[in-house]
């Protein structure tokens, strides 16, 4: 046993040495790593000097401090630009009291563990205690080793832009010279956080390192990635989902100049697994002539006539079943049957695509000795290093995974089926490989957004109190795609989230949700399906608060404790967009507010009625409840985003199916909001506590489209209780 966990530390040891040889450090760089596990009990320190020595360290090397001075900071979460690359090392930095470092990509290697993914607006709120830890600690171990060097008490010592400082006589260390000695100490158990009114980095508008590159066009992407010998592969694949291919004719193919080989390959999405036909070529142009000129012959599975005509009609069928109880509280059905004053309603959204900006992509070079070299725009970095290697019979240690920066994500690259195709072409051919998935892939292929429909009841009492509610949720699941073992008889909760943890105090209320199965791939969209429910949810709020007479705003706010973060917010919206002062007549106001698992966002829209019949967005006024906050202007443009696909989504035309194929191709079908149709947008941040630290990159979406749909009834009278809605053909 002895042995055998000698060999065990001598591999780590190994490993970490290759990290720091990969990065380009030298024998000089001493490496100050904490890792602050769940409840923040594990801690652990190295230095490069004691890497030869047979010692394990379980440790995250986000601090690397090198005798010259030069201080790296790791990011370990994707940059999709959210603007992690800036804000995760900040946090290190303000505690660690430096204020220029080199920020490094972390490439989802497992000396820095299983939390390297962007999703779920996590990035920040998940590590803002963790990572500012991080930073405490080697500050005082830092000043701890300047105290030893000049035989001083460590309280006469203080560290300030990578220096330590003695208070009674000035003199100073800078942290190059301090970084072996600290390195040999032992790592702080629990180090003194700063107290949040000293902070000189969170909380203030910074530039964003990463800004620059992407202006200028020198950052790398994903689909900017060059390597010597590199071929190009574009992938047939069948326009039916569930489809199998019968036999392909690459002869044309292979006449086209260029073109090198055709191959089978499959993509594997959860469980969903499909053969497609590459074409790899000299170049991306030949690889896509010779695809074009493939002759290809399917067997749909009895797919083919799949149409979201006869779908949605299912749907509306088995919203008749009552389903599977989510949240019960009270005794709805007798509440609901005593009142007097009773609203039903019905409401529908579509499937979405993701369209992130950059299409799918991932470069892969298997080489002779059997290792794998990828690079990859990916949200989950440290998922392709556990993935990848199990699913190719790989040792973990020889697989190398280069982060790109991501050209938006949404959750679509959430998932590795884009990886592992371009894995198997390059272990097929034995050449680097970038396979390009075109615009048209990226619309037709899916993963979306998964449609859901949703039947509601209310009911008002005479003094106009909410006292019954039901929201039941018609739709396919997201977890059957990911889990063969997923029990469909049961509550997916990604499907109901949010509508039964709103910070409404409802006496009766019975959530409930109802499984339509499908066999298109569905995956989390940004806000997952907070961003349909909230659409139901909240505009059925509004619907009762006309059958109860009251004014939108105020129901909703005594609906609510004086201690919930809902209120907070509400409030703080009905102030800034005077709530109260009355709009000219063809102008109207719509509130929306959502709690879900990545936070709290409300929005007022405020619209005009044209002449026309058509509406116009004049402005929208946002506030969003974060509890703390890293970099204001990087949530400001996290929300204006959010607003901007909120509103596309509510107002585009969504993804339809034919023939068991999709209908939309492109932008020219499957549009975006273009520059000049965007509103003014007021942004408020609400960073005073709170209950929890909450998330930024989502809950700016979910507010959209029932704030919008309930400012045009506001204006027009008119109800809108389907997604998509042309805001030019309303009545």
């Amino acid at each position: 046993m002895k042995t055998i966990n000698r060999q065990r530390e001598n591999s780590h040891v190994e490993n970490r040495r290759n990290f720091l040889r990969k990065l380009g450090f030298s024998g000089a760089a001493f490496v100050i790593g904490i890792k602050y596990g769940e409840g923040h009990q594990e801690i652990s320190n190295l230095s490069e000097a004691l890497l030869s020595q047979d010692i394990s360290f379980n440790l995250s090397p986000y601090i690397i401090i090198e005798k010259s001075g030069k201080i790296t900071l790791f990011n370990t979460k994707p940059d999709m630009g959210q603007g992690t690359f800036q804000s995760i090392p900040a946090l290190i930095a303000e505690e660690l009291e430096v204020e220029k470092y080199e920020i490094k990509q972390s490439g989802g290697e497992k000396i820095f563990g299983n939390g390297q993914s962007s999703g779920g607006s996590y990035s920040v709120r998940g590590s803002y205690f963790e990572l500012r830890k991080v930073g405490a600690a080697a500050r005082e171990m830092l000043i701890t080793a300047a105290a030893t060097t000049w035989k001083v008490p460590v309280s006469e010592c203080y560290a300030s832009n990578a220096k330590v400082f003695h208070k009674p006589s000035g003199k100073s260390l800078d942290y190059g010279s301090l970084a072996e000695t600290a390195s040999k100490l032992e790592t702080p158990s629990n180090p003194v956080l700063k107290d949040p009114k000293d902070f000189k980095i969170l909380g203030k508008s910074m530039k964003r390192p990463d800004i620059p590159g992407k202006v200028s066009g020198k950052t790398i992407f994903g689909i900017d990635v060059q390597v010597p010998g590199m071929v190009y592969a574009s992938v047939e694949r069948c326009p039916v989902f569930g489809a199998k291919l019968k036999s392909f004719d690459k002869s044309e193919a292979m006449k086209v100049a260029g073109v090198e080989q055709v191959i089978t390959v499959e993509r594997v999405f959860g469980i969903y697994k499909s053969v497609g036909v590459a074409v790899i070529a000299k170049n991306y142009w030949a690889a896509l002539k010779g695809r074009k000129a493939l002759k290809i012959e399917w067997d749909y599975q009895g797919h083919g006539d799949f149409n979201t005509d006869d779908y949605f009609q299912k749907l509306r069928e088995l919203s008749k079943s009552e389903g599977v109880v989510d949240k019960s509280v009270g005794d709805f059905d007798q509440a609901y049957k005593d009142s007097s004053k009773k609203v039903e309603a019905f409401y529908e959204t579509p499937f979405v695509s993701h369209s992130p900006m950059e299409a799918m992509n991932c470069t892969a070079h298997w080489k002779e000795n059997d290792k794998l070299e990828i690079w990859a725009s990916t949200q989950v970095p440290s998922d392709i290093i556990d993935e990848i290697p199990a699913m190719f019979k790989l040792k973990t240690e020889d697989v190398t995974l280069h982060t790109c920066f991501n050209g938006g994500g949404f959750g679509r690259r959430l998932s590795n089926d884009f990886v592992i195709e371009a894995v198997n072409i390059a272990r097929a051919i034995k050449k680097p490989v970038k396979v390009i998935w075109t615009r048209e892939d990226d619309t037709r292929q899916g993963p979306f957004r998964p449609v859901t429909f949703s039947a509601l009841k209310g009911a008002v009492n005479e003094d106009g109190k909410l006292v019954a509610f039901q929201h039941k949720v018609i739709s396919p699941t997201i977890m059957s795609f990911l889990n063969p073992a997923f029990d469909k008889t049961k509550v997916d909760e990604t499907m109901v989230e949010g509508i039964s943890h709103q910070d409404y105090q409802i006496p009766n209320m019975k959530n409930s949700f109802v499984f339509a199965d499908i066999h298109i791939p569905m995956f989390w969209w940004r806000s997952v399906t907070s961003s349909t429910l909230a659409f139901s949810h909240e505009c059925f709020i509004d619907e009762l608060a006309v059958a109860a007479g009251k004014d939108p705003m105020a129901f909703r706010l005594d609906m609510l404790k004086e201690d919930a973060d809902s209120k907070r917010v509400l409030q703080k919206l009905k102030e800034v967009s005077k709530w109260d002062t009355p709009l000219p007549k063809g102008k109207g106001r719509g509130v929306a507010q959502y709690l879900f698992f990545a936070g709290l966002g409300a929005q007022v829209f405020e619209v005009s009625k044209l002449s026309d019949n058509s509406v116009k967005i004049d402005k929208v006024y946002a506030v969003i409840d974060l509890g703390t906050v890293v970099n204001p202007d990087t949530v400001k443009a996290q929300v204006e985003g959010a607003i901007a696909m909120g509103i596309t989504a509510a107002t585009k035309p969504g993804i339809t199916f034919s023939e068991g194929s999709t209908v939309q191709s492109n932008f020219h079908d499957n549009p975006i909001m273009r520059l000049p149709e965007m509103p003014e947008v007021e942004v408020h941040i609400l960073a005073d506590g709170g209950k929890t630290i909450k998330g930024v990159g989502e809950p700016g979406l979910p507010p959209v489209a029932p704030a919008l749909a309930n400012a045009i009834f506001a204006a027009t009278g008119v109800r809108i209780r389907k997604m998509p809605f042309e805001l030019d053909n309303l009545v």
